[in-house]
């Protein structure tokens, strides 16, 4: 790692904010993942814009990550700099739109807006990732998704500017994006609800999350769904109705609650999970002539 780099990071961001040979493991919902060789959490949108002006200065290769509740990172780690904007978490409401950073968790934009009696974001409530990961990949649950709520998103090109796109412009799909397709850094959005009945937001938020529990494996860790909806059929039904459920490969596992989870039931290594993911896909195709595709990001 490059001293003049980190001894430049440590100055913009401070000392505490920079870390060298960090373990991924703690910053993933998966509890996986090897040292990043640097790792950086800038404070606010700004400081996050000149980290990666940084790192472009010195040549030093980068990945952008939120809260790492959609990804899987590599057993031996991360070359470079790994940039986290789980610190840049800013909210603020203004009539019944919401600006908000890219770090902010999606389960605080959602318990802000049912405080100030705006509805819209119930489904995100239980969804452990961050904003900007979310407008990426046109995150959803429970019928709704970003594209419901999203009015614009203040971006960084890969050429280095700075402009915000309209939701249009951000072409949101099912788990896509156009940003997710230029590779465009999430800097802040801005989402239009609607006045609701606060009453009814919180019932409505505590049904999901009832079902959230009753359905999914949240007392293991894991990355949410692992494989993107094939057209016309569910991915946890395919794969519970090719006999897996259940099926494991060391420490990785198909969830016995939910089967289009895997999840890590302790001990689990990327390894192991990119293994058990190829298993699947296989056993699925062989089965009912569907391809599995992998929703969570794979970080190496």
């Amino acid at each position: 790692m490059n001293d003049a780099f980190l001894q430049k990071l440590r100055e913009l961001l401070g000392e505490d904010a920079v870390k060298t040979e960090e373990s991924m493991a703690l910053h993933t919902t998966f509890h996986i993942g090897g040292p990043a060789e640097c790792y950086a959490a800038p404070s606010d949108s700004g400081r996050l814009v000149h980290t990666v002006e940084l790192c472009r200065e010195y040549g030093m290769p980068f990945h952008i990550i939120g809260r790492g509740s959609n990804l899987l990172v590599s057993d031996e780690g991360v070359r470079g700099a790994v940039i986290s904007t789980e610190n840049a978490e800013r909210v603020t409401v203004n009539g019944t739109r919401i600006t908000a950073e890219a770090g902010a968790g999606l389960a605080k934009i959602a318990r802000m807006a049912w405080q100030a009696s705006l509805t819209g974001m119930e489904f995100a409530a239980g969804i452990p990732g961050s904003l900007g990961g979310a407008v990426v990949m046109n995150a959803g649950a429970y019928g709704g998704e970003m594209k419901d709520v999203l009015a614009s998103a203040v971006v960084m090109s890969p050429d280095g500017t700075v402009h915000t796109l309209s939701a249009e412009e951000l072409e949101l799909g099912y788990r896509t994006s156009r940003i997710q397709k230029d590779g465009s850094i999430v800097l802040e959005a801005v989402l239009q609800l609607r006045e609701g009945d606060p009453n009814m937001i919180r019932a409505r938020m505590d049904e999901l999350a009832y079902q959230r529990k009753s359905k999914q494996p949240l007392e293991y860790p894991s990355a949410g769904s692992m494989f993107k909806r094939p057209e016309g059929y569910f991915a946890g039904k395919l794969i519970d109705d090719a006999g897996l459920r259940g099926f494991a490969v060391g420490g990785a596992q198909v969830s016995e609650k939910h089967c289009g989870f895997v999840i890590n039931r302790g001990g689990a290594t990327a390894e192991e999970v990119l293994t058990l993911c190829d298993e699947v896909s296989r056993i699925v195709y062989e089965k009912f002539g569907v391809k599995l595709e992998r929703e969570v990001k794979y970080l190496r």
